[in-house]
Order: C-alpha cells, then sequence, then structure tokens
C-alpha cells in the first residue's frame, strides 16, 4: 500500500470574515469539522518522546488523544484528555499553544506544527459529557467514598477548578466559594464571549456540579469567608485561587476623569454584566466614539475588539514599543487589525485630558524609541526627547496589568507574601506559609495565562490528594 502523503500545512478553520465579526459578540472561529479534525490529527507523527507533552502545563497526553482522534474514536480522545485537563473546551479556545504545547511540537521545526489546540476544542465541543468519574474510578455514577475528608477552594477561577475537578473525580468533596454571582472567575468576567462563549463556561462548570461539587457564589474569601474559619469547619486543605483583580494605573494626570477605565471594571461590565447583549439585559455599557487602550497584552485586544463590537468609531491600542515586542497572543493581534483597531505604537501616555465637564476629550502621548535590552529580553522604550502626539479621544482605558487583591490576604494571618504582595507558595507543591493551605494561579504569580493557572491547580491538587491518601 502508498504511504500516505504528508501534508506540511495545518488544516485551515474557518472563521467569521472580519467586516462580519466585528459588528456581532459570535465567537470568532468555527472550529473544525470531523473531516478537518481527523484530517489534521493524522498530521501527528506519533513521536517515541512526545515534546508537545512536556510543554503542556496539565500534562496532556496529546499523543494518545490525537491517535484515537485519528482513528475517529472521539469518545477514548476525550477520555484522555479529561485525564488531566478539567476544562479542555475553554483550553482548546484560549491557551497560547503556540509557545507551549504547539511550540514543542517537532512538526514546527520544519513545517507547521499540528493544531493541537484546535483538535481539542473539537473533541471537547463534540463529546460533551461529565464521565470523569468513570475514567478515574470506572463508575458511572459519581460517588463520594471519601466523604469523611473535605476541601476548599476559594475562587472559581481555573485554577480552582482544576482543583475542584481533580478531588471530585478522586471523590473527595469540595466547596468553591466565589465573591461573584456567577461562577468561572476570570473567564467569565474577563474574556470576551467572541473568544470564550459564556455557555462553554457554563458546560464545564455543569461537569464538575454533576460531579458532586458545591459552589458557593456571592461568599467573598476574607469577608463572608476567612481561611480560619474553614480550617475550623473541618475542611482538610484549602485551596486559595482568587486570581489577581486589583487594577494598575499609570498614575499620570486626568485619570479620574469620567470616561477612565480600568480594564477589569469595563471587561466586567460588558462581560459579567452581558452589556454585550444590551437591551436584552439591561446592563448597557458606554458607547464612545474614539477610544484609546492602554497597554499591548491580551487584555488589552480583548478590551480594543469589545470597545469595536459596542460601536466605536476608532480604537486605538497605545503601546510603548513596537508591534514585535507585545505580549498578546499573535492570533488575537491578527484578529484585532483585521478587524480595524488601529496599533498607535512607540507611543506612552504622559497625561489626559477633559473637557469643562470633567470628560475625557484627549491624551497627550510622548513619543519612545527603543533603547537597550531590559531584563525581559525586550528592547527598554525610552523618550524621544521634546515628541509629543495628542490623540482625540472620549474614553480610555488602562489595560497596564493588575495586582493582588488584600482583601484576602491582610485577613488571613501567617500568610506570607512576597515582595509584589503575592502569596508565597512552593513551586512545586503550591502549598503556602499555612500548613494545608494552598495557593495557585495569578494570586501566586501574578497575571499570567489560563492554563499556567490550571497547571499551578494542578500541581497542588495532587498534593493534596497525596496528603489525603486518595
Amino acid at each position: 500500500m502508498a504511504r500516505k502523503k504528508f501534508n506540511p500545512i495545518r488544516t485551515p478553520m474557518s472563521e467569521q470574515p472580519a467586516d462580519v465579526r466585528k459588528n456581532n459578540f459570535m465567537e470568532v472561529a468555527c472550529g473544525y469539522t470531523r473531516d478537518q479534525a481527523i484530517i489534521e490529527a493524522s498530521r501527528c507523527l506519533q513521536c517515541k518522546e512526545p515534546p508537545c507533552r512536556k510543554g503542556c502545563p496539565v500534562e496532556i497526553d496529546i499523543k494518545g488523544f490525537i491517535g484515537h482522534l485519528a482513528a475517529g474514536d472521539v469518545p477514548s480522545a476525550y477520555k484522555v484528555i479529561k485525564q488531566t485537563n478539567a476544562l479542555p473546551a475553554v483550553c482548546g479556545r484560549v491557551c497560547p499553544q503556540e509557545t507551549q504545547c504547539e511550540g514543542s511540537c517537532i512538526l514546527g521545526k520544519k513545517h507547521e506544527p499540528v493544531a493541537i489546540g484546535r483538535l481539542e476544542r473539537y473533541v471537547a465541543d463534540t463529546f460533551d459529557s461529565d464521565s470523569a468519574c468513570e475514567i478515574i474510578t470506572g463508575d458511572t455514577a459519581c460517588s463520594m467514598p471519601n466523604e469523611h475528608l473535605k476541601v476548599a477552594c476559594i475562587g472559581s477561577g481555573p485554577s480552582s477548578l482544576t482543583v475542584a475537578g481533580y478531588m471530585a473525580a478522586r471523590g473527595v468533596p469540595v466547596t468553591v466559594y466565589e465573591a461573584l454571582h456567577e461562577v468561572g472567575g476570570v473567564l467569565i468576567y474577563g474574556i470576551p464571549e467572541f473568544r470564550l462563549p459564556k455557555s462553554i463556561v457554563a458546560r464545564e462548570v455543569g461537569a464538575l456540579w454533576s460531579k458532586g461539587v458545591k459552589f458557593l457564589p456571592n461568599w467573598v474569601g476574607g469577608k463572608t469567608v476567612t481561611i480560619q474559619d474553614l480550617m475550623e469547619e473541618g475542611f482538610n486543605a484549602v485551596f486559595i485561587g482568587v486570581g489577581a483583580g486589583l487594577p494598575k494605573f499609570l498614575n499620570i494626570p486626568g485619570e479620574n476623569l469620567v470616561g477612565v477605565y480600568s480594564s477589569n471594571e469595563y471587561l466586567t461590565r460588558v462581560n459579567l454584566g452581558r452589556a454585550y447583549s444590551f437591551p436584552d439585559h439591561d446592563t448597557p455599557a458606554p458607547r464612545p466614539r474614539n477610544v484609546a487602550v492602554v497597554g499591548g497584552g491580551n487584555v488589552a485586544m480583548d478590551a480594543a475588539r469589545t470597545a469595536l463590537r459596542l460601536g466605536a468609531e476608532n480604537v486605538y491600542i497605545t503601546y510603548r514599543r513596537t508591534k514585535e515586542e507585545m505580549p498578546a497572543r499573535q492570533e488575537e493581534l491578527h484578529h484585532a487589525i483585521e478587524e480595524g483597531v488601529k496599533l498607535n505604537l512607540l507611543t506612552s501616555p504622559i497625561s489626559i485630558n477633559g473637557d469643562e465637564n470633567s470628560h475625557v476629550k484627549s491624551m497627550t502621548l510622548q513619543v519612545m524609541k527603543l533603547g537597550e535590552p531590559d531584563d525581559s529580553g525586550r528592547r527598554r522604550p525610552v523618550p524621544a526627547k521634546g515628541i509629543t502626539e495628542e490623540l482625540e479621544v472620549d474614553m480610555v482605558i488602562m489595560a497596564v496589568g493588575t495586582g493582588a487583591n488584600p482583601v484576602l490576604l491582610e485577613a488571613t494571618p501567617g500568610l506570607d507574601l512576597n515582595k509584589w504582595g503575592y502569596i508565597e507558595a512552593d513551586s512545586e507543591t503550591g502549598e503556602t506559609s499555612i500548613p494545608n493551605v494552598f495557593a495557585g494561579g495569578d494570586i501566586v504569580s501574578g497575571s499570567a495565562t489560563v492554563i499556567s493557572a490550571m497547571g499551578a491547580g494542578r500541581r497542588a491538587a495532587k498534593t493534596i490528594a497525596e496528603r489525603l491518601g486518595v
């Protein structure tokens, strides 16, 4: 039999045209069909020692799931993924695969790497199941054989959901406390509908509900529930996964003007408050004509693309370096430019200027140039002396990072923090300075990716499970 010809180019995935999608909040990428998924899966070389798995923070058996998919066995592929990943439909959409699993793919040395993220998304969307208990224990019903034990998670973002899924699959009851009225953390309030539909998050959370995980919204860590309370109630272990939601600003004149938002507030209003579907939800968002977003990461792209969809005529990304240094995913940057977002590069705000009603009317930008590399390896931006620009805008969104919210931290005596105010936790186990209290995700690392938070949750969950003997 003749050997099948190898295709060096990955199978393309259809998406909404830019001129259409910029006017709606429906998902940009349309996903693979069955035939496309099998064709792409067949590109995998099935390496003896696959480097892609080492590039995955949650250690998915990528070779295994793709092998099943190439054979057309979606249920088996799904079970392989769910062995280590509680949120495959989420990860298939928002993980930076290009720097992790796909970045490690051996095909990428000479050709395009296997589209691992797209395949994970296809499998998760096609085989919608809550069978993690069956996967781990062989039982079709989700029994709780270890009811004498119990674990608490504070925060319901990706790291906590990973801990909850891991422990519940081993028969340990888990209670998740969430400060907001809806479960999902940054997956709900931070990532726009056009990148991660809320129905996908609800489906993944629903699978955890069905496994026996108990979710308690409207419980604020450090206020309505504390670490001490949980330990006194007999929880064997507590995991802190509250993220890093304290907005940062530039401390320049005019940041208190009407029309200046942190990216946290703006995206939360639109995403959690469902302002994107007004008037179906009575939570309107501001609708300015000209918007400046300060920053160059994924959050900046999300805010800019959201403002465009809400009717802004002009949306500018103001970034102090060049396009090559922007930390945003290339896919998100590409989509933003396609949709009409304008890049205002090598500029840095030095003041926001208001009108007689204290409303934003413009922003003064310092023109920058690149100097020598800094500690990150990127060339350091330095001011071009005496050269400024004026940008006429009526709204400014600050997407320049976040810090640790101190509410829970200040309410927890004995919890060690680092010099940046994040929790000190063991890099291998996630354990904090308080015995049997663990932490992971942005509250430990600072702002990072969904999958890195999940990796931290998985490491902590493994340690908890070993300590509890399950």
